[in-house]
């Protein structure tokens, strides 16, 4: 954390190394590439001295970070920054918004909603969750005025983002490194049946499919923010993620200030659940064929 800088502002400062400096990290991770330019096949992208992933430890990793998620955009919808004039403007609602507002702005943020519970479905399956109220955590926490205005709100939006991408990128890699080991023994939360070769591979192609999908929320709270070009990066990064669910360097790490008290306001996940159809809109498409 760069001296002077509270928590709560290094949270809410845009990009990926600031989100993750304000929890501790250095940044950057050691770059995979060789003095020669060429992907150096020996770096070792897992942190050797965390316990090791498997499928179900990503799955819910996956399905905290998408009820965080969840959250966080119906809170957005339902807040008062949904006034600003970039989204439903003046006296406007997500349902109704203003005249002198942008409707279409705020129908990326419906969508995004829609897409988030329909991630967090996926998760709960593959870990035979019974229904929402039963997930890991039912409450999450923003910092103060996160939902006031839109600089704190597309601010936040960019670095939880960037988070879900980096998540997810380590979590192709992981099921891909899972699918090559000889003898592997990965079984579901019940422990009835266990995860074949090609299961794993597929998992990975899930798992980039959710990340096309949070790269187009990234860009579409930039165009939020007229921040141009809202589509700036040639390639998205992990920025030192190096796990999904376990070590220092996890995802899951990454996102716990959402599960602390003392980072700002409560904000319900059941609420969100509750009130996400009368604020939401349809979107379409399924996972890939298997």
């Amino acid at each position: 954390m760069e001296k002077g800088q509270t928590m709560t502002d290094s949270i809410m400062n845009p990009g990926r190394r600031s989100f993750f400096r304000g929890l501790g990290f250095a940044g950057l991770g050691a770059a995979a590439i060789a003095v020669s330019g060429h992907l150096n096949p020996a770096k070792a992208d897992f942190d050797s001295t965390a316990v090791a992933d498997d499928p179900n430890s990503i799955f819910t990793a996956a399905l905290i970070a998408e009820d965080l998620a969840t959250t966080f955009y119906y809170n957005a919808l339902v807040g008062k920054v949904i006034q600003d004039p970039a989204l439903a403007g003046p006296g406007g609602t997500a349902v109704a918004p203003a005249a002198s507002g942008n409707a279409g702005n705020v129908n990326y943020l419906q969508a995004a909603l829609t897409q988030e519970i329909t991630h967090a479905n996926l998760m709960r399956s593959l870990l035979n969750g019974t229904a929402p109220s039963a997930d890991p955590y039912q409450t999450f926490y923003f910092p103060a005025g996160t939902f006031d205005t839109l600089t704190a709100f597309t601010g936040m939006l960019d670095a939880l983002e960037n988070a879900f991408i980096g998540a997810y990128l380590a979590a192709v890699r992981q099921f891909s490194f899972m699918s090559a080991r000889p003898n592997s023994n990965y079984v579901n939360s019940n422990s009835t049946h266990t995860f074949s070769r090609d299961e794993l591979s597929y998992f990975a192609q899930v798992s980039a499919s959710i990340l096309g999908i949070e790269c187009e929320h990234r860009v579409l709270g930039r165009v939020i923010s007229n921040m141009n070009p809202a589509n700036q990066l040639n390639f998205e990064s992990t920025d030192g993620l190096t796990n999904v669910f376990h070590g220092p360097n996890s995802a899951v790490n990454a996102l716990t200030p959402f599960l602390n008290p003392a980072t700002g306001p409560a904000y319900s996940f059941a609420t969100a659940i509750a009130g996400q159809n009368m604020v939401s809109i349809a979107s379409t498409g399924g996972i890939p064929a298997f």
